[in-house]
This record gives C-alpha cells, structure tokens and sequence, in this order.
C-alpha cells in the first residue's frame, strides 16, 4: 500500500439507497454499470470488461449502506469502496467511493470512476 495513493470521490446520487445498493452489490447490478459482465461464487466476484477478467473478494458488505471489494490480485491491503450516505437534513443520498491508484494514475483513476458513475446515474434516472 506504500506506493499507492488512497482517493475519495463523491457523487450525488438520485435514487433511494435501497434501490442504489442493489447496484452496487449483486453481479447483475454491478454489470448494468461497472463491468461488461460480473459473476459471484460466495464472496468472490469476476468482474469481465473487453473479455478480460478480474477477480476481486467481497470483504465487508452492510445492506443499503456499503460494499468494500479487494482485487485478488492485489497484495498491498488496497481495497475498493462505495458507500451510500444519506444527508439528514435534505435526505440528499450520496455516493462515496474510496480507492487506491499509482501517483501518477490518479487523474486516470477519478475520470474511470466519473465515467463509470455517470452510466450507473443514466441507468437509474438521476441526473
């Protein structure tokens, strides 16, 4: 985890966080958005994009509040989050995703999860 740097990326999200969860946590969710396609056995997830397939471990998971994923194949502690946040004033709901990238792959890293969030925002409607 030395040499990767963690980021935090939050995101307005239209949409109750039940509904968002299910996005977020289930494989035919997670392939409307984050990947071509995503299969699980238990807590392991194949994620696939062009072909391509990578594994990752759910590690911790709370209903209607978070998911944390590690890649398999990585060995540094670095792991994926996306966490549902629900404003108690306004009831805005939020998204935040906290990851790990290279120094020099971080702008490379926000703008692959802006991309990946707008298409899951235009699948459930929010704006």
């Amino acid at each position: 985890m030395d040499d990767k740097v963690k980021f935090e990326l939050e995101f307005v999200i239209q949409s109750s966080p039940q509904l968002l969860f299910q996005y977020l946590a289930t494989p035919s969710g997670l392939s409307e958005w984050f990947a071509d396609n995503v299969n699980s056995r238990g807590e392991r997830f194949m994620f696939i994009w062009d072909g391509a397939e990578e594994v990752a471990r759910m590690l911790k998971r709370k209903t209607d509040e978070f998911v944390r994923f590690a890649w398999e194949s990585a060995e540094d502690g670095t792991y994926f989050e996306m966490r549902i946040i629900v404003d108690e004033i306004t009831s805005d709901v939020s998204l935040f995703i906290t990851d790990f990238a290279e120094e020099d792959e971080l702008e490379e890293a926000r703008m692959l999860w802006e991309n990946q969030v707008s298409d899951l925002k235009q699948i459930i409607g929010s704006s």
